[in-house]
């Protein structure tokens, strides 16, 4: 036979009170502390990851404008020349209407990036640097600049 015995009243007194303990939360100055320490933390780490971001931007620019050359030198290949000034970058995706007729045309780009700032990348035919130039005006979008608003060529 089994026979049940409930726990003593002093039983039930000593497994509640670890209980209450657990609920009683955290003081007000507690918080505080984790607060500045989190404060301390976002302070030394955010300029860093900032900095990562322009870095990032760079990278995207120069490999979209290695990109871009490599689809103008398929153009050339295809056409014996690489699109005049005026069709620019769109004759890699729309065949030029405007200028010297492409008689192997073919699409070369499905679309034409955006540079990581939202602007147009630059075409230049005859180059500054080469005999087509390819660019991106950076951060500011003005020529020239340094570190993250240099311009970003197919020179480099």
């Amino acid at each position: 036979m089994n026979h049940f015995t409930p726990p003593s009243s002093t039983c039930s007194a000593t497994l509640a009170r670890p209980w209450r303990a657990v609920q009683r939360g955290f003081t007000l100055i507690e918080l505080m502390v984790v607060l500045v320490i989190i404060g301390v933390l976002a302070a030394l780490i955010v300029p860093n990851v900032l900095d990562r971001a322009d870095d990032a931007r760079v990278t995207a620019a120069k490999t979209d404008v290695n990109n871009l050359m490599q689809a103008l030198k398929l153009y050339r290949l295809d056409n014996q020349r690489y699109p005049t000034s005026e069709q620019g970058l769109n004759a890699l995706v729309n065949k030029p209407t405007a200028g010297p007729a492409a008689a192997n045309w073919r699409r070369y780009l499905d679309k034409l990036p955006a540079d990581p700032w939202g602007r147009p990348y630059q075409y230049l035919n005859p180059g500054l640097h080469g005999e087509v130039d390819v660019l991106s005006l950076g951060a500011d979008g003005q020529a020239g600049g340094e570190a993250k608003d240099a311009d970003i060529g197919s020179w480099e």
